[in-house]
């Protein structure tokens, strides 16, 4: 058995480098019954108190954004323009809002599955080469926001898999041009080589 990543995972207080570490960590679902899972090859690092590009900056609370001020170790589904469900990570303590966004997994688990939810007939990296795309393919939606990752639903196992350091890049976010400087944050994390990374 794998096991799961622990509460004191999530509870540090540098969401830069749990984000690092989440590389090659494998996110998993299961909904009735059925297992999906894929390794984790793309992740962005969000600080609610000091970086613009953050939904919570500078330390605001909404309905949308309640769950990011919660316990570690919880999931932060949002919509984007209206379609796409996006998962993330809480992170740090309650109260301070960091968390951390899954941006492209390479599939393991429930491929027929995940094929079937994306309505493609092929495994190709579109499949999962993009927040939107994963939490399609795992079956996450905003109704799994608040989602305790230490459950039965959701959760991110350790299966052994590390990379060195120059086998993840470190590159600025994507798509928070308005954040000003904070755009520019080498935040970003890939796994070299991966053919699953979001373009």
């Amino acid at each position: 058995m794998y096991s799961k990543l622990s509460r004191t995972f999530y509870e540090r207080d540098d969401v830069v480098q749990i984000s690092k570490e989440l590389i090659g960590k494998v996110l998993c679902t299961k909904f009735d019954g059925t297992l999906t899972s894929g390794i984790i090859v793309e992740t962005e690092a969000y600080n609610g108190r000091t970086d613009r590009a953050c939904h919570a900056y500078p330390n605001v609370i909404t309905p949308r954004t309640e769950t990011l001020y919660g316990p570690p170790g919880f999931s932060y589904v949002y919509l984007c323009y209206g379609i796409h469900h996006l998962f993330n990570v809480v992170t740090n303590r309650e109260g301070l809002a960091d968390a951390i966004l899954v941006r492209a997994i390479e599939p393991v688990e429930g491929k027929e599955e995940m094929l079937e939810r994306r309505g493609k007939e092929k495994l190709i990296p579109t499949i999962t080469n993009g927040p939107g795309k994963l939490s399609q393919a795992l079956g996450i939606r905003t109704s799994n926001d608040k989602t305790d990752l230490l459950g039965d639903e959701i959760w991110v196992e350790d299966r052994g898999l590390s990379f060195t350091e120059k086998e993840i890049e470190e590159s600025p976010r994507i798509g928070v041009a308005y954040a000003g400087d904070d755009a520019d944050l080498p935040w970003r994390f890939t796994l070299k080589g991966s053919k699953w990374l979001s373009k």
